[in-house]
């Protein structure tokens, strides 16, 4: 069964930096786009960035430039590098792999937190 698990989260300063990881069971991540997604509390979950199986990467437009999302095929994982955070960036931060193999996944989210 399909089973992807975030870890990296924290507390971080206002200009501080955190590198994200989901990890996936199986091959779920070879044959569609894996995603990161966040949601602050009774807001509406947003795209922060997705990487296709070809590499194609594709980033919230106000995230430019400060996140970076990258794959490891070897390790079957991909990583959310964050730089630069701000308190408006405080959310959990959830993984998403869809596929026409796989259907699409969640994980259970790791919590990011930007202090003031």
């Amino acid at each position: 069964q399909v089973r992807l698990v975030e870890s990296g989260g924290g507390l971080v300063a206002p200009g501080g930096s955190l590198r994200l990881s989901c990890a996936a069971s199986g091959s779920v991540f070879s044959a569609g786009t894996v995603a990161w997604y966040r949601q602050a509390p009774g807001k509406q979950r947003e795209l922060v960035a997705a990487i296709t199986s070809g590499g194609s990467t594709n980033y919230a437009d106000s995230l430019k430039g400060r996140f970076t999302i990258s794959r490891d095929r070897s390790k079957n994982a991909v990583y959310l590098q964050m730089n630069s955070l701000k308190p408006d960036d405080t959310a959990v931060y959830f993984c998403n792999a869809a596929s026409a193999a796989f259907g699409s996944h969640w994980g259970q989210g790791t919590q990011v937190t930007v202090s003031s």
